[in-house]
């Protein structure tokens, strides 16, 4: 295939909030840097288009194989292949500079069709284990950027393609990295935010507003929380919190949660890979309950990394009980200096410079310079304003 070192930045992204999160930074970045974005997902899309202004759509079959076994592989092939096809075609036609794949099975075949055309293709991991698509792709790829330095499952043969770039936050994200932890005092406001992702999360309807009616009056009055929940769990969740007399905001989905997430004194919530970093750049503690059925426990080794830096507190699903939240939040803010403590942890924690370096990678792809730079052990390459990107390639 021709080389157009000017042309479009194709970005391949699963059409979950944890792959299209990192996949907005980027493109904020990029289109800041004066480059043409097409985005490449699967039918979702319509959904998320208010988050890729002026870039192209396109909506690329796929599916996700049911099950381990071979037969869950046969029954997703008709309509991975489909998406390949079509893949192939659109590369064709928009000309591309670079593809960058952020995980999940909609980004497969566009992923593939690159390869196959000859595109300079990276992925990129956001959690500490390596998906399963990118476990596949890792060997014909030519970079593989990762927010860890070490992800599980990383093959020996592919370290040295990794390189480490963070997790990219969007812009909203890093207009709250300046805001000052603002801890509880005595008598007054508790703040607490909960969620559970970008489609919510059953489990926090279940357990915390019921939990937080057995805390003591005196606590329950000065509570305030923000809380998502489904919708068919607003309702149900709202009379519990108005039977214990807590002053609550629940809403199915809030747009604004980076200023949510700097106003709070703790987040409650999953821990995906976009939770984590935002978390990280704003430096807030947490409370994390990892989804439990996540594919290779990427949500719990998320939720560990922050937990052993002492930025958050880890309750696996299976022990997050009424009792046991209760107990947790009641300990946490009768000592305040702990949530101030975990907050400056979450802070260090953070990788503000993340989508720029990530750019810088992309477009050192775009432009054929990333495999002579990884000849050497520690290449650098001018970046944006002239800051040096380091590619460490000499192993994980």
């Amino acid at each position: 295939m021709t080389h157009y070192p000017r042309g479009p930045i194709v970005i391949a992204a699963g059409g979950t909030g944890g792959h299209l999160f990192p996949g907005q930074a980027l493109a904020q970045e990029l289109r800041r840097r004066g480059r043409k974005i097409v985005l490449m997902t699967d039918e979702r899309v319509q959904r998320f288009d208010r988050l890729f202004p002026e870039a192209d759509f396109y909506a690329i079959p796929s599916a996700t194989p049911s099950g381990k076994g071979l037969a869950g592989l046969v029954r997703a092939a008709p309509a991975i292949l489909a998406g390949v096809a079509r893949s192939f075609a659109i590369l064709q036609r928009v000309k591309p500079a670079a593809l960058i794949g952020f995980g999940g099975y909609p980004t497969l075949p566009p992923v593939a069709a690159a390869i196959l055309r000859g595109v300079p293709v990276c992925v990129h991991e956001q959690n500490a284990v390596l998906g399963r698509v990118n476990r596949l792709v890792a060997p014909h790829v030519e970079a593989i950027a990762s927010t860890f330095d070490k992800p599980k499952f990383l093959k020996a043969r592919d370290t040295g393609k990794l390189v480490l770039t963070g997790n990219p936050v969007r812009d909203a994200v890093i207009a709250q990295a300046g805001a000052p932890y603002d801890a509880p005092v005595a008598g007054g406001e508790i703040r607490l935010l909960v969620f559970g992702g970008s489609q919510g999360a059953r489990v926090m309807s279940d357990i915390v507003p019921a939990a937080l009616a057995r805390l003591p009056e005196e606590m329950r009055k000065r509570l305030r929380v923000v809380q998502q929940a489904r919708p068919e769990d607003v309702e149900r969740v709202g009379e519990v919190y108005a039977q214990a007399g807590i002053a609550v905001e629940l809403n199915s989905f809030f747009d604004d949660m980076p200023e949510r997430i700097a106003a709070c004194h703790l987040v409650v919530g999953r821990s995906g890979a976009s939770t984590v970093s935002e978390l990280g750049v704003i430096g807030r503690p947490s409370i994390l309950v990892p989804l439990p059925h996540s594919l290779d426990n990427d949500q719990k080794a998320n939720a560990e990394k922050l937990a052993n830096a002492g930025a958050a507190w880890m309750i696996e699903q299976k022990d997050f009980t009424e009792d046991a939240f209760a107990q947790r939040i009641e300990q946490l803010f009768a000592a305040p200096s702990g949530l101030e403590a975990a907050a400056a942890a979450a802070k260090r924690q953070g990788q503000p410079n993340a989508v720029r370096d990530l750019a810088d990678l992309v477009e050192a792809l775009g432009r054929g310079e990333y495999r002579a730079l990884r000849n050497g052990k520690h290449k650098e390459v001018a970046g944006q304003d002239g800051a040096n990107l380091e590619f460490a390639t000499g192993g994980a």
